[in-house]
């Protein structure tokens, strides 16, 4: 799989700017097992470097593109980080591992205990999950180092771009189903925001209550 991830790096790095990624990503990725985190009619696909489907019509995302946006981040040991869109847990465990604490929201109820259980079974207890519309962020917790998105929205939620501390950075999929473009926002120690816009991608959208 960490094969894979690396052709498609290499592939990719005129749009990226490099041509492979964070060897400490890498390591992650190796090192978190996949196949706990997806359905056991799909497991045999696990190390595949493909999306894979994990119920109400949502997938986990290929391991190239988990890997991209983890390097994004440009997380370090002690950062507090903002996941909207948890899933069954996987991208969850991956920052879990490279960051301080990870805050993640997820909308759909099954899908947080579910990752929670998994989480909690890695041993991985630097995670707190909640179930909401993750356009809202988790603002008591906020400012946060870094914020992730792993799902697709017109534009960044305001709410998410108010609770990223300056000097921080959030990677989210931006655009219409059929033009979503992986996106770096960075806000500067004043507070302006400088966007960059890399690969096109292909995200579930942005669900809010």
């Amino acid at each position: 799989m960490v094969e894979m991830i690396a052709i498609h790096t290499d592939l990719a790095s005129d749009e990226l700017g490099k041509a492979a990624l964070d060897e400490r990503v890498m390591a992650t990725m190796q090192r978190v097992p996949r196949h706990l985190f997806v359905p056991s009619s799909v497991a045999p696909y696990a190390y595949q470097d493909m999306p894979l489907p994990i119920g109400f019509d949502k997938t986990v995302s290929q391991p190239f593109i988990v890997a991209l946006m983890t390097d994004l981040l440009a997380l370090q040991p002690r950062e507090a980080v903002l996941e909207i869109g948890t899933g069954l847990g996987y991208q969850t465990a991956i920052l879990a591992e490279l960051a301080g604490h990870v805050w993640s929201v997820e909308i759909i109820e099954e899908f947080a205990s579910h990752a929670e259980a998994l989480l909690q079974g890695l041993g991985l207890s630097n995670v707190s999950i909640r179930v909401g519309d993750g356009s809202r962020g988790w603002p008591e917790h906020a400012p946060f180092d870094k914020i992730l998105v792993t799902v697709a929205a017109g534009r960044a939620p305001s709410a998410l771009l108010e609770q990223l501390k300056p000097g921080g950075r959030l990677v989210i999929p931006v655009g219409p189903e059929q033009g979503q473009l992986l996106t770096v926002i960075d806000k500067d120690s004043v507070g302006q925001l400088k966007t960059r816009k890399l690969i096109p991608v292909r995200f579930s959208r942005l669900e809010t209550v």
